[in-house]
């Protein structure tokens, strides 16, 4: 590296002494002066003038001397510009998620990575999660971010935070006066359901049929808002998760019925392709939703409904 003579160069100029350059250096003398000699003759001029006791500067050395701090301080800001780029965040970031966490989650993760990364272009797309998982599988999608499970060999999927999933209900109807329902209460309703290849619509096809549920008649709604006002509106019952209701519930437009047993909680993940190189903004942006505070902030802004 065209630094490190001329480092050792400058070192041995300002402390005048050989030894004590390499000490500062950690090389050994035989080095300092091959460095030395290496330079004088790549310049053809004798830059040190060295006796037992005295070591002076030639004037082709003070020339040297000087140019050379010149080329070190250059030298260090290129590193210092370099890094800096290469620290920057900058690019695009195509990102998905499924209903739940696109409409809830994603545009606080968003708004604070924007903020912090001015610089990177966001593209965001919301859809079920069998169709986000789809994008990203096409490579069209960098990531995403879905609810319930996936498992795909070409996909890496990190579990990103727990989801609790509740029993809505409308205001007016005969399981809102229970404290707590069982299966047996939740035989032949009319049930409100999101469409196939939602998360959401997976997890309640699966607990109805575990619990063998007869449903006397659903209606299907292609989004969580959609299931949010047909409850409100008292057309059916409903599994959603939290996330979605917290205002309905504290506006007291919608009643949360704890259904006996253990509290039903699937998981959030993140899900990109495997063995494709991360972008810095990929990796930034999945650092920022792994991290501790961000799941902190939004569970704390999100206490579970049921409590």
């Amino acid at each position: 590296m065209i630094a490190d003579p001329l480092k050792i160069f400058v070192t041995v100029a300002e402390l005048k002494n050989f030894s004590r350059a390499a000490e500062e250096l950690y090389l050994s003398q035989p080095s300092v002066s091959l460095q030395i000699r290496n330079l004088e003759n790549e310049l053809g001029s004798k830059l040190i003038n060295r006796s037992p006791k005295h070591l002076e500067l030639t004037q082709s050395g003070e020339i040297l001397y000087s140019l050379a701090k010149q080329i070190l301080q250059l030298y260090e800001k290129a590193k210092q510009d370099i890094n800096e780029l290469t620290t920057t965040v900058t690019g695009s970031l195509k990102v998905g998620a499924s209903y739940t966490i696109g409409e809830y989650i994603l545009p606080f993760a968003l708004a604070e990575f924007a903020a912090q990364f001015p610089n990177v272009d966001i593209d965001a797309s919301i859809a079920n999660t069998v169709e986000i998982t789809q994008a990203v599988r096409s490579n069209h999608l960098d990531l995403a971010l879905v609810e319930g499970e996936v498992n795909h060999p070409d996909l890496d999927i990190q579990a990103l935070m727990d989801d609790e999933i509740i029993l809505v209900v409308p205001n007016q109807h005969a399981l809102a006066r229970l404290p707590i329902v069982t299966a047996d209460h939740l035989q032949d309703r009319v049930w409100i359901l999101r469409e196939s290849g939602s998360g959401t619509r997976d997890f309640s096809d699966k607990l109805i049929k575990d619990w063998n549920i007869n449903v006397k008649k659903s209606h299907i709604f292609g989004s969580s808002q959609a299931v949010k006002q047909a409850v409100i509106a008292g057309l059916g019952i409903a599994l959603v998760s939290s996330w979605i209701v917290r205002k309905e519930l504290a506006a007291k437009e919608l009643t949360a019925i704890r259904i006996k047993g253990k509290r039903l909680i699937r998981t959030f993940s993140i899900i990109r392709l495997k063995n494709n190189d991360m972008s810095k903004a990929m990796n930034v942006f999945t650092e920022n939703l792994l991290s501790h505070d961000l799941i902190s902030s939004l569970i704390d802004n999100n206490p579970s409904v049921l409590d």
